[in-house]
């Protein structure tokens, strides 16, 4: 039995080799996440005399090049999450962490939980694909949500509440939301107030030909009367219109980025099997479909609905020692807070629409008209959603 325990950092991996009762093979080496330096280490550990295990970490994507190179090579590789191995082998008081020791106490793992390893197999090329675009998706988000509260604190200095004159959502052939390409068009307060209604309603028309947005009269009228209400602290310069439209452009491009990505992001999941059947799940649109199967991924490596609602740590680990047993838990949040955020998008969806005939809503108003508080009914449903979807899911997946 040889057990190897790979510690992956960025750009290289160290490795270690011990055999039961803490023989050491092979003290602690570097090996490069290079074509060659993983070759080396693919002969290497097939010169090991009888059977071999290889664990590692979970590492963002460190761990694949290495992974999918001794996997490919026909070596069992078993790729583990990092909690697992910094709960292990604490029996010490002084904390030492190195990448040496850190092998090490991989390879005793390995020993340790031999007939216990899951083998690794390599994610598909479009679920990985799409699962880094939804992470690329989060944070082009976050940024989004900085440049949009950065345009309305602008905003709030020449044109006050100008984000609130438009309730229109994004539209979906360029991702553009109608109040920011209205500032871009009038960027202060003035550049309304100071014309006449009739001149005003001729350039909104204009304006709405060339942005492809529906004219409405009334609106026009509705704008214009309220501008002349407003006061700002700024004063129409060529500096503030500046500010204002560069700020718009640059909300713009994030918004056209964003609505790329859902596209092709909507265009590679629809190649999946389970494609249809999630999109024809309640609450569920082009978008959150693709965030939702980008984060579970496959479900037939799931062995039960509950270990998908593990995954996305909405589960409460059990709490109980002696005569106390804790009926109140928390949520473990040991899974995916990007799958947590999609699937509270969802819950939010039938809170607002009420489907009577849903059984995930008639588990959630079950749970508040018990008088649950509002997250306990939504972590609850939740559960029950992601139960629904590994049932319905694994029915149209192809037996592996």
């Amino acid at each position: 039995m040889n057990a190897v325990g790979i510690d992956v950092s960025k750009g290289k991996s160290t490795v270690a080799v011990i055999q039961p009762f803490g023989v050491v093979i092979a003290e602690p080496f570097d090996v490069l996440h290079t074509d060659s330096g993983l070759k080396e280490l693919v002969n290497f550990i097939k010169s090991l005399s009888g059977e071999t295990k290889v664990v590692m970490e979970y590492t963002g994507t460190y761990y694949e090049p290495t992974a999918n190179a001794l996997h490919n090579a026909g070596i069992f590789v078993s790729v583990v999450n990092p909690l697992m191995i910094d709960d292990y082998d604490t029996n010490r008081v002084r904390k030492v962490k190195t990448d040496r020791i850190d092998a090490l106490k991989i390879a005793s793992f390995a020993l340790d939980k031999w007939m216990k390893l899951r083998e690794y197999t390599p994610v598909e090329t479009v679920r990985k694909t799409l699962q880094i675009m939804n992470r690329h998706c989060i944070k082009l988000n976050k940024i989004l949500v900085m440049q949009k509260n950065s345009l309305i604190a602008l905003l709030d200095c020449c044109f006050p509440n100008a984000n609130t004159l438009f309730t229109s959502p994004r539209r979906e052939s360029d991702g553009h939301e109608k109040w920011v390409d209205f500032v871009l068009k009038f960027p202060h307060v003035d550049s309304v107030a100071k014309l006449s209604l009739s001149a005003f309603k001729t350039k909104y028309q204009s304006w709405c030909k060339k942005d492809h947005y529906n004219y409405s009269e009334s609106k026009a009228e509705q704008i214009h009367a309220y501008a002349r209400t407003l006061v700002s602290t700024l004063p129409m310069t060529d500096a503030v219109k500046k500010m204002v439209s560069d700020s718009a452009k640059l909300l713009n491009s994030t918004l056209e980025a964003l609505g790329t990505l859902h596209s092709e992001m909507d265009s590679l999941a629809s190649q999946l099997p389970e494609y249809e059947t999630v999109m024809n799940l309640f609450a569920v649109g082009k978008v959150t479909c693709s965030q939702l199967i980008a984060e579970i991924g496959d479900v037939t490596k799931l062995k039960s609905g509950k270990s998908l609602v593990a995954l996305a740590g909405i589960d409460p680990p059990p709490n109980q020692s002696g005569k106390e047993d804790k009926k109140s838990r928390s949520i473990s949040k040991r899974g995916s807070p990007a799958l947590r955020k999609t699937l509270f998008l969802i819950m939010t969806v039938y809170l607002q629409r009420q489907p009577a005939d849903e059984p995930v809503y008639q588990f959630l108003d079950k749970k508040r008209t018990e008088g649950k508080p509002y997250k306990v009914y939504m972590i609850a449903a939740a559960r029950k959603f992601l139960r629904i979807y590994y049932a319905r899911v694994k029915e149209v997946m192809p037996v592996q």
